[in-house]
């Protein structure tokens, strides 16, 4: 079942590398790991993206991407991952992740004043960085290992399901000869 899904939803390989976009790389997109939907490219792309998409940085899309091709996994898969951070679930992740930083670095909770201003990028964003980046970090690195483990452990049951069904199937066959 994941590998039937993730074939449905990846591109086509042939319809990526005639973008006008991806012209200076298609010497480096050749490498068919790239674009395979096995367990063994599809998994670690899936963590990738999850770990990317906790970071409080723009352009998640992009770094997935990149990570991917250095990684040599699956570069659609790493990118749609990233997708987990929308604009519905970055509040929470990241003030999670700042609540985490904090708790760990020992630091004093102080009011949380949020204003969209380049005064507060200047004065507001230095004492939170440290706090978020350790929390997005770690946050990153937990929602990756469960990714992992997750659809690792959701994939090999659908190949045992479907292993099960064959066997049962072949042997109903064999002895009806």
């Amino acid at each position: 079942m994941p590998r039937r899904f993730f074939r449905k939803i990846a591109k086509k390989r042939e319809y990526l590398l005639n973008q006008w976009y991806l012209a200076p790389f298609s010497h480096l997109l050749h490498d068919p790991r790239l674009w395979s939907a096995r367990r063994r490219n599809v998994v670690p792309a899936f963590a990738l993206g999850l770990f990317i998409t906790c970071l409080p940085f723009p352009g998640h899309m992009l770094i997935a991407a990149l990570l991917a091709l250095a990684m040599r996994v699956n570069i659609p898969v790493a990118a749609v991952a990233t997708i987990a951070n929308n604009p519905l679930t970055a509040g929470p992740i990241y003030y999670g992740a700042f609540q985490l930083g904090e708790l760990l670095l020992g630091l004093e909770p102080r009011p949380f004043d949020f204003e969209l201003s380049f005064a507060w990028l200047a004065d507001g964003f230095i004492y939170i960085w440290q706090p978020l980046l350790l929390g997005c970090v770690l946050v990153g690195a937990m929602m990756a290992f469960i990714g992992y483990v997750g659809l690792d452990l959701l994939w090999r049951w659908s190949i045992a399901g479907y292993l099960a069904k064959r066997r049962k199937k072949s042997a109903l066959r064999n002895s009806n000869d």
